[in-house]
């Protein structure tokens, strides 16, 4: 099934020539084309799920080892965020993934070959196939080709409630909590005003259409004023 040309192409491409091409031709099938050919190819979904744990522990050493002063909760999220499917789509753009896959001809006329869950996927699987031909430290070295050049961003704050709260714990003693300070407007469409305060002093406060929005709002205030990016 696989063209010897595409398989030297993509080999020179990734930097790694496969002694079981069989492995490649599967991590390269999406399910559309198995579909087509009525069962009779695998396609690459069951690689992609142990490409997802194996890159997970190459990221997770690679970000323990190179960060030695980042604590659990930062070295988890951005783990998260290069192993995310928006990173894993910009890796296999990278190398062209999506030009080498095998597709039904209804995926491939409806975008699929650039198509980020699909592309993100294909990677997972490919990382799969790497370390099942030949262990662990050659899916490594693939893996950190990207993952070492790739800039990181922590992801933005989600939870400003949490967040603060981790930066107040640091600081033994310190109280943190959060008042009414009012509120306004009708009973079906009230806007609640919290004051966030550490030991008393007011270091925040917001607005929201609910009490947990207003406390997020306000812890939201305080990191900011704190220099937190938000």
């Amino acid at each position: 099934m696989i063209e010897v040309d595409n398989v030297n192409v993509f080999e020179q491409i990734i930097g790694y020539e496969f002694k079981n091409k069989k492995l490649l031709q599967t991590a390269l099938t999406h399910s559309s084309y198995a579909n087509e050919m009525n069962g009779k190819v695998m396609y690459n979904e069951r690689l992609e799920f142990l490409g997802d744990s194996v890159l997970g522990m190459i990221t997770a050493e690679y970000f323990y080892s190179h960060h030695p002063e980042m604590p659990e909760g930062k070295l988890t999220k951005i783990r998260a965020s290069m192993v995310c499917e928006k990173s894993l789509y910009q890796f296999a753009q990278q190398i062209k993934l999506g030009e080498f896959m095998y597709m039904g001809k209804g995926e491939v006329n409806t975008g699929g070959r650039n198509r980020p869950s699909i592309l993100a996927d294909a990677f997972e699987s490919l990382i799969a196939a790497i370390y099942l031909d030949a262990g662990f430290e050659e899916a490594k070295k693939f893996v950190l080709g990207f993952i070492a050049n790739a800039s990181i961003e922590e992801p933005a704050i989600s939870d400003y409630k949490t967040a603060l709260q981790e930066i107040v714990q640091k600081s033994p003693g310190e109280i943190l909590e959060y008042f009414m300070a009012g509120e306004s407007g009708p009973d079906h469409c009230k806007t609640f005003i919290v004051e966030v305060k550490i030991n008393s002093n007011v270091i925040g406060t917001g607005e929201g259409k609910s009490k947990k929005q207003a406390e997020q709002m306000a812890a939201k205030e305080a990191l900011r004023l704190m220099g937190v990016k938000v």
